[in-house]
């Protein structure tokens, strides 16, 4: 007589522990991000002072390589993931190059560095490697799949031109209003799946890219506070960064997702992408 209410107090207890799981799988994927998050704040003190004949960003390079090395050695990362994400930090560095130029000077990075590249420091680019880090551990924690994901040419095409347009708009005009719609349509019907212990749940992929945009866009907001880099109109005040930002850390999310699906996965004869 008491098999139907220890069921269902088992089913309440399953089903409410799945949160719990998904929030333990996030803080995993996004460790890489999270730890220098936390170094951008606890390095503020240092301001631009000299220590041991570096400064405070090339203490965030030294400390962002050891976070990445011992990621590979405890296996919490694969060698493939850490190829999306090296790639991910050269793209990165070179649109900063030209983006930080003092022709263009989007943003500037405020304190000095002995490791840089020209205007930027070399620790700069881990933080676009985070994202992918993000991704491309997601992928695997959660066993991601995706259904009717569109033909990799019309992504590729799609991630390649938002990211040209970060450079070209300075020129030509910006057509980003046309890259968000052309997102939209072929990305309209396309599902996620992934695992939460026993459960297989479906998503929508476009709001999961908004929502990443928005977390992306808040730690954003953390690192100006800290002067990690600064938009030109915060460096006599330091304020909250435009909304407007979402729109580029979601086209900036396309290139990276892009890069993660082409080298991490596979399209089956349903045509559904599985991680290889």
């Amino acid at each position: 007589m008491f098999t139907h209410p220890v069921s269902a107090s088992a089913g309440i207890v399953q089903w409410l522990a799945l949160p719990l799981n998904f929030m333990v799988k996030a803080v995993s994927a996004a460790l890489f991000g999270l730890l220098l998050l936390a170094a951008f704040v606890f390095t503020a003190p240092m301001g631009s002072q000299e220590y041991y004949g570096f400064f405070r960003y090339d203490y965030l390079l030294f400390y962002a390589v050891t976070i990445q090395i011992c990621l590979l050695l405890l296996k919490l990362e694969s060698w493939a993931e850490a190829k999306v994400i090296a790639l991910f930090h050269i793209l990165a560095m070179g649109m900063e190059i030209f983006l930080t130029h003092p022709t263009i000077a989007s943003w500037q990075y405020p304190q000095p560095a002995v490791l840089k590249l020209l205007t930027v420091p070399l620790f700069a680019g881990f933080m676009y490697s985070a994202v992918g880090s993000f991704f491309a551990r997601s992928l695997r924690l959660y066993a991601v799949s995706f259904e009717k994901l569109p033909h990799f040419c019309n992504m590729l095409c799609l991630a390649v031109l938002s990211y040209l347009n970060f450079m070209t708009k300075f020129f030509i005009a910006d057509i980003r209003i046309a890259l968000f719609v052309w997102s939209v349509v072929i990305f309209w019907k396309t599902k996620l799946y992934f695992q939460l212990k026993q459960h297989r749940l479906k998503l929508p992929m476009l709001p999961i890219l908004l929502l990443l945009a928005f977390l992306i866009w808040i730690a954003e907001n953390i690192s100006t506070f800290y002067k990690i880099w600064l938009y030109p109109s915060q460096v006599d005040a330091w304020h909250m960064v435009g909304w407007g930002k979402l729109g580029s850390w979601y086209l900036l999310l396309l290139l990276s997702l892009v890069l993660v699906l082409k080298i991490l996965g596979t399209r089956d004869v349903n045509g559904t992408w599985h991680l290889r």
